[in-house]
């Protein structure tokens, strides 16, 4: 180990691996690159950022001095919470360690997607695992935890699925729940049928292997019939994970709501600072070159209303003062809303500024694994904790892969193409596929044409300019307009001879197919299933092992 307290970044199991800056991956925000290039730059938005994970440790005697919830409580809840996901002495061990008075949590989470939607959420969950052991070998008791965002309600988002298929192209599993009224929790809604055929479909399009009858059993005994989603999510996230000892925490809970409780009833009486405050600071993030990740404005409330249908209602703030339920007649003093958060808290549930601080209030938090987006706009709910007075979390990127499997890693040797190559689309490495491995000659053709017609046309206005300079004018629109046309018809040519070439376009569709799915990193598309069904368990493995916190980079691992 050196100074840094970071090990130097091996193979896996004789594994190649890279790692690749983010700055040279596309739809990065420029407050994620600094943040991850140099987290002490930007002190003044997010107060508690540390220039390593091993400097994590250090915050945790101030999060135990200003954790106040009733630890039994809360370790009761989890412990009912993962022993109905089949949770093994893993997990139940450190819900015991949670127990104790000096042990901290290592937090992140996401929605509840079909099958545990993409493949980032089980690196993040890794990563929360990966760094508690980080803390426990600095002396700290620590535990990881995966907050389950079964609150939100855009059942769309989390409905479908996405493998390689057995031809090598992509495949959507969905679902369609019957009676999953607009609005609820998703959490809460109940799978039918439709999930048992989506599993037969999606196991019908994947390559049967020595994985492939225990992976879809695991699964259809999950995703079932007459489960809940986030009941299905969590007891397949405890299937794949329950080893490393995650615990999963359900915030549709009762009991986890009443003890989040305080600090609902918190938000309600100081909205109005906490919607002043973060309006201030997508100012100052402006004024400083960066921009908000959630747009928030007069009117916004931090917190959510479920109405007697369990449905999810935004809430909005007046000019008058009182709060209202957005599309309904419902409203509220800000006096009479505190109180129904502090009586009845199952009737509300936190927008995603105030999420991190409700955590937070339910768990001794030192750190929290999130994705770029939620490193963004932690610049600014780190206003939401200033105004509740609660230590700002320290928030660190997830680890992030590409995993390339070996046939599409000769693909890329055999036409020299690099991962940043291909972040850019087919279209822009056609000329070099069509050109150096398809049809040399075709190509030559071009490149002889277009230099003849350049030569032909530069002796033709030298003759112009002599004669007419108005005609030599004319000559070079339409020059430009000639060669423009030479150059349409030549991408045209690339498309359709690439097209014709079955070989060559099987092999790169299939690369991007699963390697950059829908023009995006792997991780944000492609579902765990995919490599599940190829390596088994081993994939976890070696996803797990891949994992180095000192690295803040984009890691490929060739397998």
């Amino acid at each position: 180990m050196n100074d840094s307290g970071c090990t130097k970044t091996v193979s896996v199991r004789g594994l190649r691996t890279e790692s690749l800056p983010f700055s040279v991956i596309p739809a990065q925000s420029k407050l994620f690159i600094q943040y991850q290039e140099d987290p002490l730059s930007l002190k003044r938005f997010y107060p508690s950022a540390v220039e390593r994970h091993t400097d994590v440790a250090a915050r945790a005697d101030e999060v135990l001095a200003n954790y106040r919830t009733d630890r039994h409580a809360l370790c009761d809840a989890l412990l009912r919470i993962n022993t109905k996901f089949g949770a093994g002495p893993e997990t139940l061990a450190n819900i015991d360690v949670l127990r104790h008075p000096g042990s901290v949590a290592v937090l992140t989470g996401q929605q509840t997607g079909l099958f545990t939607g993409p493949l980032y959420s089980i690196y993040k969950a890794l990563s929360a695992v990966k760094m508690a052991e980080s803390l426990r070998q600095q002396g700290v008791k620590a535990v990881p935890v995966f907050w389950m965002a079964t609150e939100d309600h855009d059942l769309a988002e989390v409905s479908n699925s996405f493998i390689v298929g057995r031809a090598g192209g992509l495949y959507e599993s969905k679902v369609d729940p019957a009676g999953a009224d607009e609005g609820l929790p998703v959490g809460s809604i109940l799978l039918n049928e439709s999930v048992g055929a989506a599993i037969d479909r999606m196991f019908a399009e994947l390559p049967e292997t020595e994985f492939s009858a225990e992976l879809k059993g695991q699964i259809s005994a999950a995703w079932k019939p007459g489960a809940s989603f986030g009941e299905a999510f969590g007891t397949f996230l405890t299937v794949l994970l329950g080893k490393f000892g995650l615990i999963a925490a359900d915030p549709l809970d009762p009991a986890l709501k009443e003890l989040a409780a305080p600090i609902y009833a918190d938000a309600v009486r100081r909205s109005d600072e906490i919607v002043a405050a973060i309006i201030r600071r997508n100012s100052e993030l402006a004024d400083a070159g960066y921009h908000s990740q959630v747009l928030v404005e007069d009117d916004y409330f931090p917190l959510f209303w479920h109405d007697d249908d369990g449905r999810r209602m935004a809430l909005r703030r007046k000019g008058d003062g009182t709060i209202h339920v957005k599309g309904g007649k419902t409203s509220f003093s800000v006096d009479q809303l505190a109180a129904a958060a502090a009586e009845t808290p199952g009737r509300f549930s936190p927008g995603v500024m105030l999420r991190p601080v409700v955590q937070d209030q339910l768990f001794p938090t030192i750190c929290y694994f999130g994705g770029g987006a939620e490193i963004a706009y932690f610049a600014q709910n780190s206003e939401v904790y200033r105004i509740l007075e609660r230590p700002v979390t320290t928030i660190l990127h997830r680890q992030s892969f590409t995993f390339v499997e070996a046939k599409h890693a000769r693909t890329l040797e055999k036409y020299g193409l690099t991962l940043p190559d291909i972040f850019d689309g087919k279209e822009a490495i056609l000329s070099q596929l069509v050109d150096k491995f398809i049809d040399q000659d075709t190509g030559k053709l071009f490149a002889g044409a277009e230099e003849t017609i350049n030569a032909e046309l530069h002796r033709l206005d030298e003759a112009l300019s002599e004669m007419d300079i108005t005609l030599a004018a004319d000559l070079a629109t339409r020059r430009r307009k000639i060669l423009y046309h030479i150059s349409a018809m030549q991408k045209k040519y690339w498309r359709r001879r690439f097209e014709l070439d079955e070989t060559v376009n099987r092999r790169i569709n299939g690369l991007f197919a699963a390697v950059v799915p829908h023009g995006h990193l792997q991780e944000r598309t492609l579902n765990v299933v995919s490599f599940a069904d190829r390596f088994g368990s081993n994939f976890i493995d070696w996803a797990y092992e891949s994992i180095d916190l000192c690295d803040k980079g984009h890691r490929v691992i060739y397998l």
